[in-house]
């Protein structure tokens, strides 16, 4: 698929996927969301990558929402079909056997917080701005923000930021544990690639265990995420990567995980 709107590309182990629509801060409209799903789609296909970083095109946005002027004239069904897009993206990143960074450039607001909520991981831009001002708009978020910021920050501070419409900045965003850390922006997308090659020299099952064991936990009381963190422990001992890793431990090297 030829894409118009963002732009992939490979870094050895790892994967950009930059959503380019620098013009329009980067505005989800339905073409660009069925671009993004496509590429994830050929991203978990594609057995050689093993980490995946998501940025935006430019210096002023990640993503600024979803682009306006593509929701003014949808009718409520259309509107509805729109989300279940967006929410389907959202979900995909989710539950990618890989790692995935989002790198905060600037502005990740409305749909754009809720692409980077649905990341592992978020690396945010001193100039970055987070928020959900879809209430400012008369509609509330759609792609999976009631429920994903809330997860992440807590009731209390999900409540005021989607019923406000306001915005917080970077190092707020990490104090509310939004995101991991802060960069100068100009370093953004550099620190995002360096974390995602370091993670692509980890054994593979053994980050795929381990996130489908976080995910699936959060919805679980402690003692059933505990059962299933049990059995994704005993699946990492029928890997080579597990007799690697401890066999270099032992010998006191530095081990090279292989994927299998």
């Amino acid at each position: 698929m030829t894409y118009e709107n963002i732009v992939f590309e490979k870094e050895e182990a790892i994967g950009i996927l930059l959503i380019n629509r620098p013009k329009s801060l980067n505005a989800l409209n339905p073409v660009t969301l069925n671009e993004i799903a496509d590429c994830l789609d050929a991203v978990q296909r594609d057995t050689g990558l093993r980490c995946l970083v998501m940025t935006g095109a430019g210096d002023r946005a990640f993503v600024a929402g979803a682009d306006i002027s593509a929701m003014v004239s949808m009718s409520p069904l259309e509107g509805k079909a729109f989300a279940a897009s967006g929410l389907r993206v959202a979900r995909t990143l989710e539950e990618m056997p890989i790692p995935v960074i989002a790198a905060v450039n600037g502005f990740a607001l409305g749909g754009g917080i809720e692409l980077a909520l649905a990341c592992d991981m978020i690396i945010a831009a001193d100039t970055a701005k987070f928020g959900q001002p879809e209430i400012n708009l008369g509609v509330i978020p759609g792609f999976g923000g009631t429920q994903r910021l809330a997860r992440r920050i807590g009731l209390p501070l999900a409540r005021e930021l989607i019923y406000s419409g306001d915005m917080i900045d970077a190092e707020a965003a990490v104090r509310y544990g939004l995101a991991n850390r802060v960069v100068p922006v100009a370093e953004c997308v550099n620190e995002a690639k360096a974390l995602a090659h370091k993670l692509a020299t980890k054994p593979p099952v053994a980050i795929q265990q381990a996130k489908a064991a976080i995910n699936a936990g959060i919805d679980m009381d402690i003692v059933n995420g505990c059962r299933f963190e049990t059995e994704a422990f005993g699946l990492t001992f029928a890997t080579q990567d597990k007799a690697e890793g401890m066999a270099a431990f032992l010998e006191k090297r530095a081990a090279k995980f292989a994927g299998k």
